[in-house]
């Protein structure tokens, strides 16, 4: 069950359930527990997200990464408004090759046109495996 805040914008709570988070995110498993502006969690499992040699494939962490940052950033947007990525990047410290991965989304700067999140991946030990940082330029509709 995700937890939503109680002022989200009634537009974009139904596209987020109606989507599932969007069309990749859907696929690549990812369930999304908890959403606001400033703190938002999500989880992907490990299995069928994989590179080659059986790790979790880097762009994974990134799309995790983004799926959390684009909604948590549409969030602070509000009503009338949208968010659209201009930045992205990721680290990757630290592999895994099963399980499930959690990313969790922390707001480094909610303003007008701008929002910034960190976005850090853990595996199920709690260990660290990527941080990925976004920046979203938030538009008027």
């Amino acid at each position: 069950m995700t937890v939503f805040p109680d002022d989200l914008d009634p537009e974009l709570y139904e596209r987020i359930v109606a989507s599932g988070g969007g069309a990749l995110a859907k696929k690549m498993g990812i369930e999304f527990l908890e959403l606001s502006a400033e703190r938002s969690v999500a989880r992907m499992p490990v299995e069928g997200n994989t590179q080659v040699i059986g790790l979790l494939h880097g762009g994974a962490h990134v799309v995790l990464g983004e799926s959390l940052g684009s909604v948590s950033s549409a969030i602070h947007a509000g009503p009338g408004r949208y968010a659209v990525g201009i930045e992205i990047n990721a680290t990757h410290s630290r592999s895994v090759t099963s399980g499930w991965v959690t990313g969790t989304c922390e707001a480094l700067v909610l303003g007008r046109t701008l929002a910034t999140h960190e976005i850090v991946m853990r595996d199920e030990e709690g260990r660290r495996l990527s941080t990925v940082r976004m920046t979203n330029m938030l538009r008027d509709r």
